[in-house]
């Protein structure tokens, strides 16, 4: 077998070849939903992705007898520099089972990172955590939900011959609607709410939009700052990611908690498109159009995407109000099931609080770290975590 190639590119111009290797990779994997090619163009394009303004990026394709086998990209976002100084980030990640192609990949991000200072590399992120992250570890057997990554099972053994150590974990809880601690969790929800009624709690207003994304963000910023790996995201930016998600929001799935008209608490739940997606192939023409306009309003399963607590508001039990107003529209508009992801193993509040209604978790997602240069020793953080809010998720 001949050697691998590892090619620096360019974007936007060679996106698409980017991409293409993982329709490759997962040909034969029944549960990997096909990006959408136009929305992918728009994501890795620095000329319309404000994230290309506060981070240095190069993706590469791993190359070997004549065809492309493999993609990674190697990021230095200049936020997350001010708190771990020297960690570097590595995401899109894909490569055919084969581990000098995967270690071929790995050593060219971990190049391009020493050359700029870096001494820890730290992933999958895509491109930090206010994107997709994390590869899956165990929940192989089903599809992710809507904004969730996916991978192939074989995966996780190639990090760690790789050398890649665990560094955070991550779950997905199942949810299914008229579970028994649902109807507990409303009553707490409506007796917190009873003895302080200067808290009102309100579905999102899209007619208002970009005066609800500033909202969101206010409270994004304040309730995810502690949380592990968190990276802070600017105006531009989160504007950018918002509007991604704007044809697909259900306002009646997201809620607001305010006092005196200042956001408190968001809730953001997501109509799990996922299988409409994957019929799509990756693109809206010829048919692509015809899956989603004919099928989206079948979908039976949502994803709790973001759920957060201003700090000052945090010893209350805001978490249990959002949850039950969600659940409650939910099974209004007749979803079986949903799911709350991604939730920091470490997050001892929130998992016990969905572990007390009944849910069980789906999937776990796992992050990993190494040195960017071989042989300088354990570098893990000891950073201190928060144990309440979710990171990109509930």
């Amino acid at each position: 077998m001949g050697s691998v190639e590892v090619i620096p590119i360019s974007l936007p111009r060679d996106t698409l070849r980017f991409i293409q290797p993982w329709f490759a990779i997962y040909a034969n994997d029944p549960h990997w939903v096909p990006p959408l090619l136009l929305e992918r163009k728009r994501f890795f394009d620095p000329r319309r992705n404000p994230y290309f303004n506060v981070a240095d990026v190069q993706c590469f394709v791993a190359r070997r007898e004549g065809r492309d086998v493999g993609t990674i990209a190697a990021v230095v976002d200049h936020a997350y520099q001010r708190h771990e100084r020297g960690t570097g980030f590595f995401g899109f990640f894909e490569f055919v089972d084969d581990l000098e192609v995967a270690a071929a990949l790995l050593g060219a991000a971990r190049e391009w990172q020493a050359d700029r200072g870096m001494k820890k590399l730290v992933g999958p992120f895509n491109f930090n955590t206010n994107h997709d992250f994390a590869l899956l570890v165990d929940g192989f057997d089903s599809d992710p939900t809507i904004a969730n990554p996916h991978n192939s099972a074989y995966y996780p053994k190639r990090y760690e011959e790789l050398g890649l150590r665990p560094v955070k974990d991550w779950y997905a809880y199942r949810v299914e609607v008229g579970l028994p601690g649902i109807a507990k969790m409303q009553r707490v929800a409506e007796r917190m709410l009873a003895r302080h009624p200067e808290m009102r709690i309100r579905s999102l207003d899209l007619s208002d939009f970009d005066a609800e994304v500033a909202r969101l963000r206010a409270i994004y910023t304040d309730a995810w700052q502690h949380n592990w790996g968190h990276v802070e995201v600017g105006e531009a930016e989160f504007e950018f990611i918002a509007k991604g998600f704007r044809q697909i929001i259900d306002p009646e799935l997201c809620f607001m908690a305010e006092v005196e008209g200042k956001p408190i608490a968001i809730s953001v739940t997501l109509p799990d498109l996922n299988p409409v997606v994957k019929k799509m192939k990756g693109r809206l023409w010829p048919f692509g159009w015809y899956y989603f306009l004919t099928r989206a309003r079948r979908v039976t399963r949502a994803r709790v995407f973001m759920l957060g607590v201003a700090t000052e508001y945090q010893s209350l039990p805001l978490g249990a109000v959002l949850y039950a107003r969600t659940a409650e529209a939910a099974e209004r508009k007749g979803y079986a099931e949903g799911e709350a992801s991604l939730i920091l193993e470490d997050n001892h509040r929130m998992r016990g609080a969905l572990e007390k209604i009944g849910a069980t978790i789906a999937k776990t997602y796992r992050n990993y770290e190494i040195e960017v240069q071989a042989g300088t020793g354990d570098a893990r953080s000891d950073s201190d975590q928060s144990d309440f809010g979710s990171h990109s998720g509930a």
